[in-house]
């Protein structure tokens, strides 16, 4: 039996407590997903599978349901560090072929920095499969009008989960692309 996902969604979430388990609970919470039994996944997106709103995606799953993620996950309690967690998505333009999902988690980085690095991620690893040529060393910007120019990727992007550590607590960020079969 083969498991294809035929919906995904992008979520995040951001929690804070004094037990690390208990922040990344909190995180999972905020991003929606907490009910679910996660299971993680690497990073290919499904051909033909449609990317829906998170209000779609999780009207269609129960709790309790054994459910695929690619997921991004960085946790602190150093006061004051900056944490972020990013998945970035691109999908082709032709559908019967699959994309690329990548995770990034870092330190210091923005909200923008840590995401445009998943998406670029992603769109550079289907670019590659797909035959276009760039100079992997550009910026994303130029990478991104290379990629549109050649018509064969038709949807990148990005969820994105900052957050800043507080005093005597853990700090859990989540990024997460949710499969729903």
């Amino acid at each position: 039996m083969l498991l294809v996902p035929k919906k995904a969604f992008l979520t995040r979430g951001c929690g804070t407590h004094k037990e690390k388990l208990a922040s990344f609970e909190a995180a999972l919470r905020e991003a929606g997903i907490s009910h679910l039994n996660l299971v993680e996944v690497s990073s290919i997106f499904p051909p033909y599978c449609e990317l829906v709103s998170r209000t779609e995606g999780l009207r269609l799953l129960q709790p309790g349901a054994i459910t695929h993620v690619v997921l991004s996950r960085n946790q602190d309690n150093e006061f004051h560090r900056s944490i972020a967690a990013a998945v970035g998505i691109a999908i082709p333009q032709d559908r019967s072929h699959y994309g690329y999902v990548s995770e990034h988690h870092s330190f210091g980085q923005t909200r923008k920095e840590a995401g445009d690095y998943a998406e670029d991620l992603a769109a550079s690893m289907l670019a590659t499969t797909l035959g276009i040529q760039f100079d992997p060393n550009t910026n994303y910007d130029e990478k991104k009008a290379i990629y549109r120019m050649s018509g064969k990727i038709v949807t990148s992007r990005n969820t994105t989960a900052t957050a800043v550590c507080q005093r005597g607590a853990w700090t859990t960020v989540v990024a997460a692309l949710v499969f729903i079969p």
